[in-house]
């Protein structure tokens, strides 16, 4: 006998991905509960499941396909009625994914997470026959793109002192490897009263961190005639947001980066000195091979810059590993870059071959065993260098924005961050002692390393502390 359909009350909720996808399933999460619809975190006893997916890369596809199984798995033995699938895979691949796993109740695409309510619901869409909600993000207004980009009301998913703030949506940089701008679409900036309306929502809710985000940073207000840019943005925010402590800039795009940018980093004393640029490659011939618009002399320059210009300032990069073409002797050249600069923090990604993209067409493409290896020798390399950086610290005095406890009892320490760390992706400081809480700016001194991350412990006549914030 079949199942009599119940009123759907209950959600479990995965988020895939990117901070910029994250911010997209808090604002979902927020839609739902203001309709009175409760999360839950046990799948098992979800009326309904949404998976907000990444499709940027082709692993990412396959952790997004296996959570959507499960889903559907659990919606023919359990208690769950609906599943729903929405995001950057839905928008790369649409309908193909009902071939894919036809127990999808509903598609809602990245332009159109303000109709997740009535997904959830099974409400009908009449803009589509099946009742999805795609987004044909091409066909709508530019005001319209922007105003869907309004990330007000969410329900966070990170601690409640720190939190993503989106500057811009899409991309207009076309590099040859990259998928995104046909999942977002092209570069659309926020106004900057609306960001900053963002950053006073987030602000009031006990953030004190504040990481600004978008596909390409560096290109903020060239597409809505905002002459200040990046800068004046930065400026605004430093002043306007006195509840705020950091202002971390993310995502930055190398070509883009003017004096006038360096210069707002380096004064406004809110923003700290750190910049998140990946790089993807040094040689010459294969930025040209990526369409980065930059070449070496050029990176150079501006890695000399900001070191010169910002004294201590922490950079963070990314590269990838094993693209088209790429030869032994290139890939020697970037390992050797590597070496002599000394990021801060670094990343690496063996090459993608995606569907849709110029590089992904090419011939020559690399082995995997061999992409593998030359990641592993640029991390490897990188390695040698971090760990030394962290050594280096050691008897240095930091400011540290506490995140959780290290274990279960809370002598173990704290987990937290100074400046130069980003949430999620970079290494942490452990803080010896206890009475502490989430959020807390604790002035510490180094006393050890431990592989990338750092020591610490408070020494007893110079704390900072900042005021409670209850934690979720």
């Amino acid at each position: 006998m079949p199942r009599v359909p119940r009123k759907i009350k209950t959600i479990a909720f995965v988020s895939l991905g990117c901070p910029k996808n994250l911010v997209d399933s808090e604002r979902m999460l927020g839609l739902l509960t203001a309709d009175g619809l409760v999360i839950t975190p046990n799948a098992a006893q979800a009326d309904a499941i949404i998976i907000n997916t990444c499709g940027f890369l082709e692993a990412s596809k396959t952790e997004s396909m296996q959570e959507i199984q499960q889903a559907v798995e659990l919606k023919k033995t359990g208690q769950c009625q609906r599943v729903i699938v929405a995001g950057c895979l839905v928008q790369r691949h649409k309908t193909k994914l009902l071939a894919d796993a036809p127990g999808i109740d509903r598609l809602v695409g990245v332009f159109d997470r303000e109709h997740i309510v009535q997904a959830v619901r099974g409400e009908p869409n009449p803009a589509d026959p099946q009742g999805h909600f795609l987004g044909k993000y091409h066909q709508l207004s530019t005001e319209l793109a922007v105003l869907n980009q309004d990330d007000r009301a969410r329900l966070r998913l990170t601690p409640r002192h720190y939190a993503y703030l989106r500057m811009s949506e899409g991309c207009n940089q076309g590099c040859a490897f990259c998928t995104i701008p046909s999942i977002r679409g092209p570069l659309h900036s926020k106004p900057i009263a609306q960001i900053l309306a963002e950053a006073k929502e987030l602000a009031a809710d006990g953030a004190v961190e504040l990481n600004l985000i978008g596909q390409d940073t560096t290109s903020y207000g060239t597409d809505i005639g905002y002459q200040p840019g990046l800068a004046g943005l930065l400026q605004t925010l430093d002043k306007q947001l006195p509840d705020v402590h950091w202002l971390r800039l993310m995502y930055a795009y190398p070509s883009c980066f003017t004096d006038e940018m360096i210069r707002a980093i380096a004064d406004a004393g809110r923003v700290v000195k750190y910049i998140d640029i990946p790089l993807q490659h040094i040689n010459d011939r294969l930025l040209t091979l990526m369409r980065r618009r930059v070449t070496r002399q050029q990176i150079e320059t501006l890695l000399e810059k900001l070191r010169k210009w910002i004294p201590g300032i922490t950079i963070r990069t990314t590269f990838i590993a094993g693209s088209p073409t790429e030869t032994d002797s290139e890939h020697q050249e970037l390992v050797a870059f590597v070496r002599a600069f000394g990021f801060d923090m670094m990343g690496v990604f063996a090459y993608s071959p995606e569907p849709g993209t110029a590089m992904g067409k090419m011939p020559g493409q690399i082995p995997d065993v061999v992409k593998q290896q030359r990641l592993e020798e640029l991390m490897l390399t990188q390695q040698q260098i971090a760990f030394a950086k962290a050594k280096a610290r050691i008897g240095q005095s930091l400011d540290v924005l506490l995140d959780r406890p290290a274990g279960q009892d809370d002598e173990d320490g704290w987990v937290g961050r100074w400046s130069g760390q980003a949430p999620d992706i970079d290494s942490t400081t452990l803080v010896h002692g206890n009475g502490f809480h989430a959020g807390q700016l604790v002035n510490v001194t180094v006393t050890g390393s431990d592989g990338y991350d750092l020591i610490a412990k408070q020494p007893r006549k110079r704390s900072k502390a900042l005021p409670v914030i209850a934690g979720h």
